[in-house]
C-alpha cells in the first residue's frame, strides 16, 4: 500500500468526524471535538494500515508507526494551528482512491495508476487548501444594549462584511449563553465580493443576571468545498437581564395618555387636611372659614380659600424574601421574579409620585439594602441591587431583618413584607414584628 493511499485513508475516516463536529455542535465548539477526532483517526488507520502491511509484505510494527506519524502530522497540524479541517465533498473525492487500492490484493501491477490518481487528487486538494479565507478577510460587528428584560426579546444586530474580492460560503454564530435562548443561533449565507449583511436575531432570556457575549465564530470553505475553516473574532459584550421592564414603559405611556383603567388602576381623590398647600379657589358656602386666604381676597376683592392635599413625600421600603420558599414557580417566573416585577412597579409609581423607596433583600442573612431616596435615579438603585438576586435554599431569618431595618431607618416608614409563608410559626413571629 503506497503513502499517498495512507493519507487519503486518514482523510476519509477523518473528514465524518470533522463533518459532524462543525455541522452538528456548531462552529464555536468544534476545537476540543476536531482534536479528539485526530486521535481516534489515527488509532483507526493504525489498525486497518497494520492489517494490511502483516497481510501483503510483513512490514514491521515499527515502521509503520513511523509513516503514519509523518502522514498524521500535517492534518494534525491544520486542525490545530489553522483550525482547518476536511469537508464533506473531499470525503467524496478520498472514497475514489480508497476503492481501488483493494484492487492491489489482486492485481500488483495497478500500483503506478494508483499513484498517478493519488497524485492528482492530492494537488487538487492541497490546491484548494490554499483558497480558504483568512481572518483578515472578514470584519464582524455587534450592536446590542446593555439591558434586558426577563422573558421579554432583546434584538441583537450582526454585521458581517467580506473585504475580498472572492465570494464566500458561510456559516455564523454568536457566542450567547444558553440561557439567553438566542433565536436564530446559526447564520448560513454567500458572502459576495467587498459585500456586508446584515443579521439580526432576538435573545429571550429565562433567567436574570449578567451575561458575556465573547466571541463571534465564522466558519468558512474553500473554494471547492474541500476544506472549511473555523475563524473566532473577539467581540466582549455585556448583557445585563433585569426584572420586567417592559411593563414600567407599558405603565408610563399608558399614564401619560390617561388610559391606566386598562391596567385595572382607578384615581380617586382624596381630600387632604392643612399639611400640604395644593392650589387657590373661589369660595364656597361650605368652605370651612379658617382656610381663606385673605391676602389674596384682598388682593382679587373676592373670597378665596386654600385647597390642601395630602403629604406625598412618604417613605416606602420594601422587605423582599429571598430564601427557600420563594423558589416555587408560578408561570413560568418564580416567586422571587414576581416579587421584584412586583417591587420595581410600585417603585417606580410611588418615585414618580414624590415618594421616597428603599429596598431590603435577606434570607438567612442581609443581602442588599438600599436606603429610602427619592427621585427617579433610585430605580436604577433599585435595578442593579436586584438583577443578579436569586432564592437560596436556605431557612429566612425574619427577625434578622427586622432588626437589620429598625436599626438603619428609624425614620417614620411604611414597611411592604414580600414573601411566602405557609406555616404559623413563621406567620406569627412575621405578625409581631409587624405590630411592633
Amino acid at each position: 500500500m503506497n503513502g499517498l493511499s495512507y493519507l487519503l485513508y486518514l482523510v476519509l475516516l477523518l473528514a465524518p468526524l470533522g463533518y459532524y463536529v462543525l455541522h452538528r455542535r456548531g462552529p464555536g465548539k468544534s476545537y476540543l471535538a476536531g482534536l479528539l477526532g485526530i486521535s481516534t483517526v489515527a488509532a483507526t488507520i493504525g489498525g486497518i494500515g497494520l492489517l494490511w502491511d502483516l497481510a501483503a509484505q510483513g512490514t514491521a510494527l515499527g515502521q509503520f508507526a513511523g509513516r503514519l506519524l509523518i502522514l498524521l502530522l500535517p492534518l494534525a497540524a491544520l486542525a490545530y494551528v489553522l483550525r482547518v479541517f476536511p469537508h464533506a465533498p473531499l470525503v467524496i473525492l478520498a472514497l475514489v482512491p480508497g476503492l481501488v487500492s483493494f484492487s492491489l490484493l489482486y492485481d500488483k501491477h495497478l500500483a503506478w495508476p494508483l499513484f498517478a490518481l493519488d497524485g492528482l487528487l492530492l494537488a487538487v486538494a492541497l490546491g484548494d487548501l490554499f483558497t480558504l479565507p483568512g481572518p483578515s478577510t472578514f470584519s464582524v460587528e455587534r450592536q446590542t444594549s446593555r439591558i434586558a428584560s426577563l422573558r421579554k426579546p432583546h434584538p441583537v444586530l450582526l454585521t458581517l462584511s467580506n473585504l475580498s474580492h472572492t465570494p464566500y460560503h458561510v456559516w455564523l454564530r454568536d457566542d450567547a449563553p444558553p440561557e439567553l435562548c438566542p433565536q436564530p443561533d446559526l447564520f448560513q449565507l454567500q458572502l459576495t465580493p467587498r459585500s456586508r449583511a446584515v443579521l439580526r436575531y432576538a435573545l429571550a432570556p429565562l433567567r436574570r443576571g449578567a451575561f458575556q457575549l465573547r466571541t463571534v465564530y465564522l466558519r468558512s470553505r474553500s473554494r471547492l468545498g474541500l476544506w472549511q475553516r473555523l475563524i473566532d473574532y473577539p467581540l466582549p459584550s455585556v448583557v445585563h437581564v433585569y426584572p420586567d421592564l417592559k411593563q414600567l414603559g407599558e405603565y408610563a405611556l399608558l399614564a401619560r395618555t390617561n388610559r391606566l383603567s386598562l391596567l385595572g388602576v382607578r384615581r380617586t381623590r382624596r381630600i387632604g387636611q392643612d399639611n400640604e398647600f395644593e392650589r387657590l379657589r373661589d369660595f364656597t358656602l361650605d368652605d370651612n372659614y379658617k382656610h381663606i386666604d385673605w391676602r389674596s381676597t384682598a388682593r382679587r376683592l373676592k373670597l378665596t380659600v386654600k385647597d390642601f392635599q395630602a403629604n406625598q413625600s412618604q417613605r416606602l421600603v420594601f422587605l423582599i424574601d429571598c430564601g427557600r420558599m420563594m423558589t416555587n414557580q408560578a408561570a413560568g417566573l418564580s416567586l422571587l421574579d414576581h416579587s421584584l416585577n412586583a417591587m420595581l412597579m410600585l417603585s417606580y409609581v410611588a418615585l414618580t409620585h414624590g415618594d421616597a423607596v428603599g429596598l431590603l433583600c435577606f434570607s438567612d442573612e442581609i443581602h442588599c439594602y438600599v436606603p429610602p431616596t427619592g427621585g427617579m435615579r433610585q430605580m436604577n438603585r433599585l435595578l442593579h441591587a436586584v438583577f443578579d438576586r436569586f432564592p437560596r435554599l436556605v431557612e429566612s431569618r425574619y427577625e434578622e431583618a427586622f432588626v437589620y431595618l429598625t436599626a438603619h431607618c428609624r425614620k417614620r416608614a411604611l414597611v411592604v413584607l414580600i414573601t411566602n409563608l405557609i406555616d404559623e410559626v413563621n406567620a406569627h413571629q412575621v405578625s409581631r414584628y409587624l405590630r411592633s
